[in-house]
């Protein structure tokens, strides 16, 4: 190399290492072992949140009075929708007054900021698209059911629809990076519960038109490739028709709603990873997409089709490699079931929007535990309060060093209980700890009614014989599960606090309070933090 070689050389590896500084220091997602911690400023941090309604922030005045209730309830984050419609009401011409509002208020009131585009599709339909695009069918084409009758929904087919979606995001992620410096804003989703409704595929020309093709070998090289790690439900489908390598979709698939809705999850998945991709080369925050579950019954198109289903994660990961986790929105029963089928293959657990309800504040308590999930928000953030969510998320908030130290090491779990599951047996270290709705004592009012309030904690080892027990609702019981000739019993059993992630000891409990030795419990509604040690004996 000649002198002026080297100095371009220099020059180049300077830019390359500004940049990657640059990147490093905005929020990213980090595997901890077999979990995915997102790390904000260069720390752990666990997502306390609440989904705003969806039209509850197109006003700064119609906010101003609910800052203080989130607050109230612990939020340290926000997950706020960003209309479409409204940040380019005319083509080309961009207006984010609104969100520079929203970001100053957020940070104004320290928390953080999730970004929910609401582009192309919310809930399936296309409410959210400009006028301009509304208007103009013909450019912007829209999907159409069997019988070709137009729905409200963009056509994924139409190029048009996808450059203008592009052209919106790309300008919103410039303007996050260039406004954002103090990083308020931690994730975006691209899109929301993206699907197909009532049909459960697309019937327009353009769709038929490639229905009637090839199977793109961009997804059976991705099939082939990652054939053992499939997800059963997928790799069940496949194998009935012969594990075939070419045809078209109903040679390789079968006909059925089945496989129109493996068809449409490839372009929804394939218009997604635009969108993103492009997103994240000029700010690569964390994105996810997030899908409405399917209720028991129901067949494509009676729910909406297509989007990132668990059954359809491998069709997802094969098409939108850019997105970060599939993330799943609760309307419907069975929480520990769906979250199960969400974490298959290392996808990181994110619950952005779950119905409010009695059952947030377990629910939040056992994602975190159980899934060392990256986060939990109920909806409708501003209309609801809540006393159970502010205390689940008042002790995780407290347990947070706690849980970022032990994070991804086998030694945190998460509980949840209600009257059809009383009982929840976890293992940490030697010792196996069985966990049952403090109703099931007798000794609660609520151990009468017909429905239960739900139970849920998490537990973390610290040590050999050490473990912090935090939640409500619970009564512990231990076991070595090793020694199994011993007896295990409580030495020592602190109520306390976290002050600046010092341990402050309340009470030292004993007697009634630990039933003379024979368990540790939390009554429901009295979130709290318990410290206990154990010990053997023959």
């Amino acid at each position: 190399m000649n002198i002026k070689q080297i100095a371009i050389f220099l020059i180049v590896l300077l830019i390359q290492i500004e940049k990657g500084n640059a990147q490093e220091n905005i929020p990213y997602l980090k595997m901890v072992g077999e979990k995915t911690h997102l790390i904000v400023k260069g720390e752990p941090f666990i997502v306390l949140g609440g989904e705003l309604g969806n039209s509850s922030f197109t006003s700064i005045e119609y906010m101003k009075p609910h800052w203080e209730k989130f607050q109230a309830m612990n939020l340290n984050t926000i997950l706020a929708p960003v209309y479409w419609e409204l940040i380019e009401p005319k083509e080309g011409q961009f207006d984010f007054e609104l969100l520079d509002k929203l970001i100053i208020e957020t940070r104004k009131n320290d928390m953080k900021l999730i970004i929910l585009w609401f582009g192309s599709w919310k809930n399936s339909m296309s409410s959210h698209v400009p006028s301009w695009v509304k208007q103009n069918p013909t450019k912007y084409p829209r999907a159409k059911d069997e019988r070709g009758v137009s729905q409200e929904i963009l056509s994924p087919f139409g190029k048009n629809n996808l450059q203008a979606d592009l052209n919106a995001f790309k300008a919103l992620m410039k303007h996050i990076k260039s406004i954002d410096k103090e990083q308020t804003v931690i994730m975006v989703q691209p899109e929301n519960e993206i699907g197909m409704l009532p049909s459960a595929r697309d019937y327009h020309p353009l769709a038929n038109e490639k229905f009637k093709k090839q199977v793109p070998t961009e997804l059976m090289g991705y099939l082939q490739k990652n054939k053992e790690y499939l997800v059963p439900e997928f790799l069940k489908v496949w194998r009935k028709n012969g594990y075939k390598t070419q045809g078209t979709w109903e040679e390789i698939f079968g006909q059925g709603y089945g496989t129109d809705e493996i068809f449409m999850a490839w372009y929804f998945a394939k218009y997604v990873q635009e969108i993103t991709k492009a997103g994240k080369e000029i700010y690569p925050l964390p994105m996810f997409v997030n899908a409405a579950l399917i209720r028991r019954g129901k067949i494509p198109g009676e729910y909406p089709s297509a989007g990132p289903l668990p059954h359809l994660m491998d069709v997802w990961k094969a098409g939108a490699p850019s997105i970060d986790m599939l993330s799943p929105d609760f309307y419907t029963p069975d929480f520990e079931l769906w979250n199960d089928l969400y974490v298959r293959q290392n996808n990181p657990l994110f619950v952005p929007e779950h119905r409010f309800g009695n059952t947030v504040g377990a629910k939040a308590l056992f994602a975190i535990g159980h899934y060392e999930a990256i986060g939990f928000s109920p909806f409708s953030i501003e209309n609801n309060v809540n006393s159970e969510l502010a205390g689940a998320y008042n002790l995780i908030e407290q347990l947070h060093p706690l849980i970022a130290k032990n994070f991804g090491q086998n030694k945190i779990e998460g509980i949840l209980l209600d009257r059809d599951k009383v009982l929840s047996t976890v293992v940490l270290g030697d010792y196996e700890f069985s966990f049952k709705n403090s109703y099931t004592l007798g000794w609660e009012a609520g151990a009468t009614k017909d429905v239960w309030d739900s139970g849920g904690a998490i537990i973390i080892q610290t040590n050999t014989n050490e473990f912090y027990v935090a939640g409500s609702g619970v009564v512990v019981t231990f076991k070595n599960w090793k020694k199994r000739d011993k007896i295990v019993g409580i030495l020592k059993n602190e109520e306390g606090v976290f002050e600046n992630g010092n341990w402050k000891v309340i009470r030292h409990l004993n007697g009634d309070q630990t039933h003379q030795g024979r368990h540790i419990r939390i009554s429901h509604g009295d979130y709290s933090i318990q410290r206990i040690e154990l010990y053997e004996y023959e």
